[in-house]
């Protein structure tokens, strides 16, 4: 490409003429093919197919027309490399069967080995830099989101399991965290060595840590991550899940490009508490997806009002999508985020209010 994609020049806080758009959990249930494909095969089964995985990653850029690809993948796949035995299990989620609960369960975790594990990944990555017309995405889950299903066994909602470990053995705890996050840097090095041209880092349940606690157990890790990522020119997002603008001021040190923000936060606020430092992305409530076309347009464009005041911007949902959302809506939605950005961006640059 000659020309800097708008996603990658929003990411670097380089001007734009129009906002670039993707959603999380763009590749999903939402989508009536995608359905189909699930009818016959599991999440990890498509994950382990590098053809059938990129054709379900490029399916909303064909169909939605948005600014960049995310891959299709799994923020479990990686664990199995590093010794933990998991399945996805309908309408609950990640099942671990070995749960980590003690020192020595952390000590049994290996080193991933990214080249004999999880080379469909590397194989999908290399397909969709080949074929896709915008940037690649890929992602890997944040060690405390990680490693909250590890110990829990399985999704929770009070994180008792894991805040237990995390007061009572905090040796155990940071030692865990030291091996998650070495999962994460050596995998996502393989991707942008496969083709990847941004990474982001998903952090969906850290809001369940008050400000005090995610700077003490887990904000090392995450500088550690991406300061050892800081050297590669592909951009990084940090998203730091729901319920998190209280963590945001906590983040003005860490070696990214992008913070993800929640719907609880608005985009001009979280700019502030971040110190105006990042790109930021977001924030729709995905739940508004579910209302009147003209209700959807109303919420984006106060979203893309604040977003456009300054360079670095990328409009997104403040989580993944659900499977009830309308495919028809997202790509009206996509369409409308261009137009009006647009004119919102030659507006300002005339000096005027939209």
């Amino acid at each position: 490409m000659t020309v800097q994609p708008s996603f990658i020049a929003a990411c670097l806080k380089q001007s734009t003429d129009i906002v670039p758009v993707w959603y999380m959990r763009q590749a999903g249930r939402y989508d009536p093919d995608y359905r189909k494909i699930k009818e016959k095969y599991s999440l990890l089964e498509i994950c382990s197919q590098p053809e059938l995985a990129a054709e379900v990653t490029m399916m909303p850029v064909n169909k939605l027309g948005v600014d960049a690809a995310i891959l299709y993948s799994d923020i479990m796949n990686p664990v199995a490399s590093i010794g933990i035995d998991f399945d996805i299990v309908k309408n609950i989620g990640p099942v671990i069967h070995n749960p980590i609960r003690s020192s020595a369960d952390v000590e049994r975790l290996t080193p991933i080995d990214v080249e004999k594990d999880l080379s469909h990944v590397i194989k999908t990555i290399q397909i969709l830099d080949s074929q896709l017309t915008v940037p690649l995405i890929t992602f890997a889950g944040a060690p405390f989101t990680i490693a909250s299903y590890l110990i829990e066994g399985k999704p929770s909602k009070n994180y008792l399991l894991t805040k237990q470990l995390m007061y009572s053995e905090p040796k155990v705890w940071h030692a865990l965290m030291e091996k998650l996050g070495d999962m994460v840097i050596t995998y996502l090095k393989a991707h942008i060595a496969a083709g990847a041209k941004a990474v982001q880092l998903f952090d969906s349940w850290v809001g369940a840590l008050s400000p005090y606690d995610f700077k003490i157990y887990v904000l090392p890790t995450i500088t550690r991550i991406f300061k050892e990522l800081a050297h590669l020119p592909q951009p990084k997002i940090y998203f730091p899940g729901v319920s998190s603008g209280e963590l945001l001021p906590h983040l003005t040190s860490i070696e990214a490009n992008v913070i993800g923000l929640d719907w609880r936060v608005s985009i001009t606020e979280g700019r502030k508490r971040l110190g105006d430092r990042y790109a930021v992305q977001g924030n729709l409530d995905p739940t508004i997806l579910t209302g009147p076309m003209s209700v959807i347009e109303d919420y984006a464009k106060q979203i893309i009002d604040e977003g456009t005041q300054k360079p670095g911007f990328i409009f997104n949902l403040g989580h993944g999508l659900f499977p009830e959302a309308s495919l028809d809506k997202l790509k009206l939605l996509t369409e409308f985020v261009h137009s009006y950005s647009a004119k919102a961006i030659q507006q300002q640059l005339k000096g005027s209010v939209v």
